[in-house]
């Protein structure tokens, strides 16, 4: 099923671009020359955040969650080994989706959306510019209303994308109806005072778990989103298979596989559970299930009371499959981050895929009021005594061990007096 634009319906969007009433600029991403908003004539102060003050949004930060889009995209391309259909619904300029076009190969089509007249123009601008018009579809509706009218079984896309400025929650539902069997959903969350505990209600509202502020709170908030998919999913049938999450320090994302099937569903929502967190001895363990939560009240290591997160997805976070496959196209590609994004997979492909939380060592230090040594250091330690240690994705002091809280601290006290 081909979801294009006529011609005449694109022409009538790229010729009206050029009558926007506030200033634009052309600026080079990736592969692509792209037409968005110049960010500088909308501010007043320098902390005027400009991308929300811009009457289109434009996010030049994000330019490395769009990077490793397009690596995640051409990864699963690859392990599908077949044309893929796209849709990006909330698309803003189009650059996701354009780059989509001119840097993934065997995408058949792509279709962006955006609600706001200005943005499916400058979006159906930059598809032209970029000479991928024949292969993009450029709609300006409602995204759960584009998503919905691809819900049927021949209409449904390989791979959805949905990036908003907040919360994904509001397209869940409609994106899982709208992927086929075995396709690929992508979600952006920057609402992080939520998910990691600063607005706790609010948290608990959107996504349906309770938030811990811990120091491993953005890993927790991947499992809060990604459990959140698997129950929205589990309603339609669906399972999920996280493929890849990251975080920065405005927002995260997270990469899965659909598989459709009641059975499937069942397994994934054997993957949701709680984190038992203890702020006084950064102890942490999980209790596994979602509607009963059996745990002590105390913490096991000193007795005090522990703080419960949760429901979230206590499974895997990232596949080393996929990574690999990830590492492979970033290896020729040169991306503005190449080297940020080399680092991040290969860090994720040597941490233990199911394992939950880390420790951050300037936080343990801070506690025993001792100076900092390096992470690397400490997770040296911890593999000479025995243990697994590896540095983590999420955090650069961060080191995911299963280690006891009690323990590292121990060979931390014990690096810093041997200094």
């Amino acid at each position: 099923m081909q979801h294009k634009f006529s011609l005449a319906k694109n022409r009538r969007l790229t010729e009206t671009v050029l009558d926007l009433s506030f200033p634009t600029e052309i600026i080079n991403e990736g592969n692509v020359r792209l037409l968005v908003p110049k960010l500088r004539a909308f501010t007043k102060s320098p902390s005027d955040y400009a991308p929300s003050k811009a009457p289109v949004f434009y996010n030049p930060v994000m330019e490395l969650n769009r990077d490793v889009a397009v690596l995640a995209l051409q990864a699963y391309q690859r392990s599908v080994d077949h044309q893929l259909s796209v849709c990006e619904p909330l698309a803003s300029c189009g650059i996701r989706g354009v780059r989509f076009a001119v840097e993934v190969q065997n995408v058949r089509e792509i279709v962006m959306n955006d609600i706001r007249k200005e943005a499916a123009q400058i979006a159906s601008y930059n598809t032209r510019l970029n000479k991928v018009d024949s292969r993009a579809a450029v709609e300006n509706k409602d995204a759960n209303l584009l998503l919905s009218e691809n819900a049927a079984p021949h209409r449904r896309f390989d791979a959805i994308d949905v990036d908003p400025f907040g919360s994904p929650v509001p397209f869940l539902d409609s994106a899982v109806r709208a992927v086929r069997n075995q396709g690929l959903l992508a979600f952006t969350a920057t609402d992080m005072a939520p998910l990691c505990g600063v607005h706790t209600k609010a948290c608990i509202r959107k996504y349906g778990g309770r938030p811990l502020r811990t120091e491993y709170c953005h890993e927790l908030a991947v499992r809060l989103l990604a459990g959140c998919l698997a129950i929205v999913a589990a309603k339609h049938g669906i399972g999920v298979q996280v493929v890849f999450s990251h975080s920065a320090e405005h927002y995260i994302r997270l990469y899965a596989i659909v598989d459709y099937g009641a059975e499937t569903a069942d397994r994934s929502l054997r993957n949701m559970g709680y984190v038992l967190h203890c702020f006084k001895c950064f102890h942490r363990e999980t209790v596994s299930g979602l509607f009963t939560l059996e745990h002590p009240a105390r913490c096991a290591e000193c007795d005090s009371k522990l703080s419960v997160g949760g429901p979230l997805w206590l499974g895997k976070i990232h596949d080393n499959s996929f990574c690999r496959l990830m590492e492979k196209e970033a290896e020729y590609r040169k991306l503005t981050n190449d080297k940020k994004i080399q680092r991040m997979l290969a860090l994720a492909r040597n941490e233990p895929e199911a394992s939950i939380g880390y420790y951050v060592v300037d936080r343990l230090c801070d506690a025993l009021n001792l100076p900092v040594p390096s992470a690397k250091n400490v997770s040296e330690t911890l593999i000479e005594q025995g243990f697994q240690a590896c540095l983590t994705r999420f955090n650069s002091k961060g080191i995911r061990t299963n280690a006891s809280a009690a323990k590292i601290k121990e060979l931390i006290t014990r690096i810093v007096n041997a200094q």
